[in-house]
């Protein structure tokens, strides 16, 4: 065959290969230490890891409270539910006035008058709760 013709296969290789390698040892305490800095950091690979920590590059630590985010996450979906109780009410109005006699619908309408008074109440007191978590947890959990 032509010299020009000839095919490489494989891997194209690195332009700076890692060839060195060091090997160190932990005892028990250690180990976990490393592990637990490890997992907070959110890497994926402990060489890396380490050459973070060896070169002093920043080491991105991740903590996520699942407790906090749950009850976050539980206050919002409350609110995407008023939104949608919003629109059945609207329905609901619509439904009394088209299919009562006036008396009828004005007892009707005063009973979800009344069920209208709590839910707002109570969609103070979520709104209040969400900005009282956020105020609290804004540096720590919730980025912007």
């Amino acid at each position: 065959m032509d010299e020009t013709r000839k095919r490489k296969v494989g891997r194209l290789p690195k332009k700076d290969p890692a060839v060195f390698r060091y090997s160190i040892s932990f005892n028990a305490v250690e180990h976990d230490k490393f592990l637990s800095l490890f997992e907070q950091s959110g890497q994926r690979v402990k060489a890396h890891f380490i050459t973070a920590c060896i070169f002093s590059k920043p080491v991105k630590v991740v903590q996520i409270d699942k407790g906090m985010q749950d009850y976050y996450m539980r206050l919002t979906t409350f609110y995407g539910q008023f939104r949608a109780i919003g629109t059945n009410y609207n329905q609901c109005v619509k439904a009394l006035k088209s299919n009562f006699s006036e008396k009828k619908a004005l007892a009707l309408l005063y009973k979800l008058e009344k069920a209208t008074v709590e839910l707002v109440e109570l969609q103070r007191k979520i709104s209040a709760q969400i900005d009282e978590f956020e105020r609290k947890h804004s540096d720590t959990w919730l980025q912007k």
